[in-house]
Parts: C-alpha cells; sequence; structure tokens
C-alpha cells in the first residue's frame, strides 16, 4: 500500500516525460516491490488523485538492456487498445531508466493459475481472458500499421485490471515488420522456453504466426490449469503439449480440463475450446491460423458459454423457488421468495 507521505505527481498527460526525482516521489524511494522482470523491479507508485502506476525500473544488471527498454517505450507510445496495457509516462535521465504503467490490481495470469493460489478462476471467466487477449494481439497483429509481433506472449505477461479484464504487457522485445511475411531473423531467440515457435530452433524465425504458437500455449494453460512446463504432478517436467494432446485425442475431456473446477463446465463448449489451442500449436507455421480466427473462435465459444451460464443460473433459481414453495407450504412458515429474472 502507498504511505500517506507519498507525495502525489501530476499527469499533464498521457505518455510525458517524468524526471528521477519524480520517480522517487511516485515510489516512495521504491518502497514497495510488486513484481521483477526481465527489466528489473517493477514498484508500486502513485500519482495526482491517488492513482495507482507500476513502476518498470531497467536494473544495471538487466537481462535486457537499454534497446528493448526504448523498444517498449516508442512501441506504447504509439499504440492504444483496451487490452494492451497502457504507457503513463516514462524517465530517461542519465543512467537512470524506468516506465510507468497504469497498475493492474489482480496481477497475472500466471499467478491467477498456480496450484498454490486457493481462488480458483471459473471456467467462464477463463474463456473471457482468452477473449481479452485474442484482442490485444489481432490488434497488435492486424490494427497496427505495419503489423506488431509481441515475440514473449506467456500467461506472466496478460495482466487482469480490478474488473479481471485481461490487457497484455511488457513489450520490450516486439518488432514492427512492413508487411505479413516478414520475419524476424535472430541468433538469441526472443521468448520464453515452452512458449517459442518450434520453427525458431529450426530456422531462426519468429513472425506472427510464432505469437499465436505462443498463444495456443496460453489457452492450454487457461483450459488445464498446468504450467506450459512441469505438469504438477509429474517429475519429469514434460512439455504441456507432450501429455495434452494424448489425453485430448484420447476423448477424455475430463483428464484435460482443470480439476480444480470439479466439473463445473459445459462438455460442449468445453471441446470447441479445446479445438483452438489445437490449430495453433502445429510445429509448421502454415498449418496455425490468422489471430482473427481465433478470436472468431474463441468469441462464439464465449457467447455459447454465457448462454449455458445463463440456463444453468435460470435452473437453480427455479429449484429454489420450488423448494421454497414446498418449505412454504409443509411448515406453514412465511418466506420472502426472490423471483426469478427471465
Amino acid at each position: 500500500m502507498i504511505t500517506k507521505s507519498s507525495k502525489a505527481v501530476p499527469m499533464k498527460s498521457k505518455n510525458r516525460a517524468f524526471t528521477y526525482s519524480e520517480v522517487l516521489s511516485i515510489t516512495d524511494n521504491f518502497k514497495t516491490i510488486i513484481g521483477e522482470g526481465g527489466f528489473g523491479k517493477v514498484y508500486l507508485g502513485t500519482v495526482q488523485d491517488n492513482i495507482q502506476v507500476a513502476v518498470k525500473l531497467l536494473s544495471s544488471s538487466s537481462k535486457q538492456g537499454y534497446k528493448e527498454f526504448r523498444s517498449e517505450a516508442q512501441l506504447l507510445l504509439i499504440v492504444h487498445h483496451r487490452n494492451l496495457v497502457s504507457l503513463i509516462g516514462y524517465c530517461d535521465e542519465d543512467n537512470n531508466k524506468a516506465l510507468i504503467y497504469e497498475y493492474m490490481t489482480n496481477g497475472n495470469l500466471h499467478q491467477k493459475l498456480s496450484a498454490r493460489n486457493p481462488n480458483i478462476l471459473p471456467w467462464n471467466k477463463r474463456v473471457q481472458i482468452a477473449v481479452d487477449a485474442a484482442y490485444g494481439l489481432d490488434y497488435l497483429h492486424n490494427g497496427c500499421k505495419p503489423p506488431i509481433i509481441h515475440r514473449d506472449m506467456k500467461t506472466s505477461n496478460i495482466l487482469l485490471d480490478d474488473k479481471m479484464q485481461a490487457k497484455i504487457s511488457d513489450f520490450g522485445l516486439s518488432r514492427a515488420f512492413a508487411n505479413d511475411s516478414d520475419s524476424h531473423i535472430s541468433t538469441n531467440p526472443a521468448g520464453t522456453p515452452g512458449y517459442l515457435d518450434p520453427e525458431f530452433y529450426s530456422y531462426g524465425k519468429q513472425n506472427k504466426k510464432s505469437d499465436v504458437y505462443s498463444f495456443g500455449i496460453i489457452l492450454f494453460e487457461l483450459i488445464t490449469g498446468q504450467p506450459a512446463l512441469g505438469k504438477a504432478t509429474d517429475e519429469n517436467n514434460p512439455h504441456i503439449l507432450n501429455w495434452v494432446i494424448p489425453e485430448i485425442e484420447n476423448g477424455d475431456i475430463q483428464n484435460v480440463i482443470d480439476s480444480r473446477l470439479q466439473g463445473e463446465f459445459n462438455t460442449n463448449t468445453a471441446w470447441k475450446i479445446v479445438e483452438i489451442p489445437m490449430s495453433c500449436t502445429p510445429r509448421t507455421a502454415i498449418q496455425r491460423p490468422d489471430i482473427s480466427q481465433v478470436l472468431s473462435e474463441l468469441k462464439e465459444s464465449l457467447a455459447l458459454e454465457m448462454v449455458h451460464v445463463k440456463m444453468m443460473e435460470w435452473i437453480l433459481c427455479r429449484l429454489n423457488h420450488n423448494s421454497l414453495r414446498f418449505l412454504q407450504g409443509s411448515q406453514r412458515t412465511m418466506f420472502v421468495l426472490k423471483p426469478c429474472v427471465s
């Protein structure tokens, strides 16, 4: 939490430059660490009107350097979407480099799916998060000219706000390309083990379909509740595709969907959703769909899921209504019955 001694720094406009002294004031001298990534530590801060922000400070020992810092800052100055984390400002003063973002109250998706998290994400919320993230990625691929590939899509880079709306973050490795056929060729992998496109290991290339592959892995994590690498019940540390695809091919959805949900999902919708990451994760990029197609299929799945949720709510409401009527008649007790909403 931010103490009352923290001084509020006014925001004249979004994406403005902050001095290092302002960054110190915003973070109350870097008092509260809320995360750590490739750049360095992330601190909680506050600006004008007690608006909370996240301040990413570039460490001198960072795995990512000034080039990635500038890449992220420049990209977020020009791209804006409700499913991308917003950049409020930056500090580029001598050796002091920082990026200031909107604060995402509910952390990241990796934390929400962790076996250590006692609060289990409901099935319909997982589908909504998938749709949100797909909207953000579709904007980068198809709404930006030239297209932008993220190159490090993973659950820890999908952040959740106070309303559990998902937003893509961490654009330090992102690249823009003049046309859809362009690829980034590099001997150094940009990305995270478990999410990295298999074609990179063969050709050293990453393109939009590389993001689609990574997104498919994220979808499987949402579906199964298991990490990309290292199933919680298996000491052999397998990749998620190595065990989930055989289970899907065996046709047993119960062994695929996160067991912590205790069967609280619609089987028909679940099968439809499972098919989506299957289409995203072939080893060859040409077999993968465009993210726009993935988004369309996820939206259809969400619509079906919400129909199922509404139907179940109506059924439960009617059951409760009838149970109360029975008790009212048998026990001659007065009840205030809440009407069902059709």
